[in-house]
C-alpha cells in the first residue's frame, strides 16, 4: 500500500522569525519636536559656534543619545532645521488684488523676522554661512525658495487679473518683493518699523511690479 509522503519530511525546521529589538527603529515624534524647539532656543541663546549637542539635549530634557539617533552632528541638525523651514515656506496670499496680496505677505513676513528668536538666529547663521559652504547652501535654499514660490504665485495671480504684464522677469520680481523688508529687518535690523511703513512698501512694490 502506498502512502503519500509528508512534503515537509526531511526538510529543516523553519527558522523562527527574528524580532527587532524593542524601540530599534521607533523615534518618538514628540521627542523630535522637543529637540527641534531646543535647537532654535539654543541658537538664539548662544549662537551656532557655541551650540553643543549637550546643551541641546539638556534644553530639550532628553539624553544626548536621543539627539544622535536623529542627527549625527550639530551641523546636520541645523541643516535639517533650515531645510524644513524652506519646505514649510510662507502661506500663499489670495486676497483678490495685488496690493492686498503684498500687504498680507509683508505683515506675515515682518512678524516672523521681528521675532526675537529669528532676529538672533538668522544673522548668526548668515555669519556662519560665510565659513561653511553647507550652511550657506541650506540658507540660500531656505531664504530663496521659501519666498520664491510665494512671490511667483503673487505675480502669476496679478498677471491673470491684468494687474501686471505677462512675461515679467520672475527673479527680478522676487528681488523687488522680498528685498526691501529683508534689508530693513535682517540686514539693518531696525528695532521697529515706522508707522505706515508696510502700507507705503506695498504701494511702492505694486508700482514697481507694474513697471517691470
Amino acid at each position: 500500500m502506498t502512502t503519500n509522503a509528508d512534503p515537509s519530511e526531511g526538510q529543516p525546521p523553519p527558522r523562527p522569525r527574528r524580532r527587532a529589538p524593542a524601540g530599534a527603529a521607533v523615534l518618538r515624534e514628540d521627542v523630535t519636536e522637543a529637540i527641534r524647539a531646543a535647537v532654535f532656543e539654543e541658537l538664539a541663546a548662544v549662537g551656532y559656534a557655541r551650540m553643543s549637542i549637550e546643551g541641546i539635549a539638556r534644553r530639550a530634557g532628553v539624553g544626548k543619545t536621543a539627539v544622535y539617533r536623529r542627527w549625527r552632528s550639530k551641523l546636520h541638525l541645523v541643516l535639517d532645521l533650515v531645510s524644513a523651514v524652506a519646505v514649510q515656506g510662507l502661506p500663499m496670499p489670495d486676497t483678490g488684488s495685488l496690493e492686498g496680496d503684498l500687504r498680507l505677505l509683508y505683515e506675515v513676513t515682518s512678524r516672523a523676522l521681528r521675532h526675537p528668536v529669528a532676529g538672533q538666529i538668522i544673522p548668526d547663521l548668515q555669519a556662519e554661512a560665510a565659513r561653511n559652504p553647507e550652511i550657506a547652501e541650506a540658507m540660500q535654499k531656505a531664504l530663496r525658495e521659501g519666498q520664491q514660490s510665494v512671490a511667483t504665485g503673487i505675480v502669476a495671480a496679478a498677471v491673470a487679473r491684468g494687474e501686471v504684464r505677462a512675461g515679467v522677469d520672475e527673479d527680478l520680481a522676487l528681488d523687488v518683493i522680498s528685498g526691501p523688508l529683508y534689508w530693513r529687518s535682517v540686514v539693518v535690523r531696525a528695532p521697529k518699523l515706522p508707522k505706515g511703513y508696510l502700507e507705503s512698501l506695498t504701494r511702492a512694490t505694486a508700482g514697481a511690479l507694474r513697471a517691470l
